[in-house]
């Protein structure tokens, strides 16, 4: 097979959780670019409508945009039915959707350490699972969950104090490599994003108080872009992954090398 099919997403059809906006977007404009049809899903439809209809027009594949919140079974069964009703099959899930909550680890309120879990571990739970029994019947699918530099390690107080997110992301990890094992079998790769520091809404304040700290840290010197999480999504979304699993792709600026 030519490279260029092996990265070549023509047909396939995607799911993106949180794909209105932020990394969500950045890689829903990758596979775009690479063929595949997308299924944009948040608790803020209207951002996903607004992506869906740029992508479809400037890309001609079919899009659709939907409500979710994926710490709701229902709404995730709801969204995986109405995926296969228009396309008939999920090759890739990317579990993009997230929460954070900055505070001092001694003052973090418990609730807050709770939702920050349930969206980050329980929604790419349940959204894994639900996609996952279609891929194991299909016996094909890519599951990528987006996971963190945060979840590799301790996170510098200097800087990060979310202990929540941090331990969510480890779970991630965690649970990445738990499904590569269990559904390997059926030709299903699960593996795992782990973006460094990239300018959203999301990192904003990180980055307006540490970002100094992380850029000297950096040894390319630089935040992400929205060009650099593209070509690793597709890479982890398309049959040149195809002998990967249960891996963790970090993308960084080689932040993590030099900790």
């Amino acid at each position: 097979m030519h490279v260029q099919q092996l990265f070549d997403l023509t047909g396939r059809t995607a799911i993106i959780t949180g794909g209105g906006r932020g990394l969500g977007e950045q890689m829903a404009e990758g596979l775009a670019e690479a063929g595949a049809n997308l299924v944009l899903c948040s608790r803020k439809k209207e951002a996903c409508e607004e992506v869906a209809l740029r992508l479809k027009e400037a890309h001609g594949v079919k899009t659709m945009a939907l409500s979710c919140d994926v710490t709701q079974e229902e709404q995730v069964d709801a969204v995986v039915e109405q995926a296969m009703n228009a396309f008939g099959q999920i090759d890739i899930l990317i579990n993009n959707s997230g929460a954070t909550w900055g505070a001092p680890t001694l003052e973090m309120p418990v609730e807050a350490f709770q939702k920050v879990m349930n969206v980050n571990v329980t929604g790419t739970f349940l959204m894994s699972q639900k996609v996952g029994a279609v891929m194991n019947k299909q016996k094909s699918g890519k599951i990528i969950n987006i996971a963190s530099v945060a979840g590799l390690g301790g996170a510098d107080p200097r800087f990060m104090e979310t202990v929540g997110y941090n331990a969510s992301k480890g779970a991630v990890i965690t649970l990445t490599k738990d499904l590569a094992v269990k559904w390997g079998a059926n030709n299903v790769q699960v593996n795992a994003l782990a973006p460094g520091f990239f300018p959203t809404k999301m990192s904003k304040v990180v980055l307006e108080e540490g970002g100094d700290f992380i850029l000297d840290r950096t040894p390319l010197g630089r935040f992400g872009s929205a060009e650099d999480l593209k070509g690793a999504a597709l890479f982890l979304a398309s049959r040149a992954s195809d002998y990967v699993t249960g891996d963790v792709l970090v993308v960084d600026g080689g932040m993590h090398a030099s900790c």
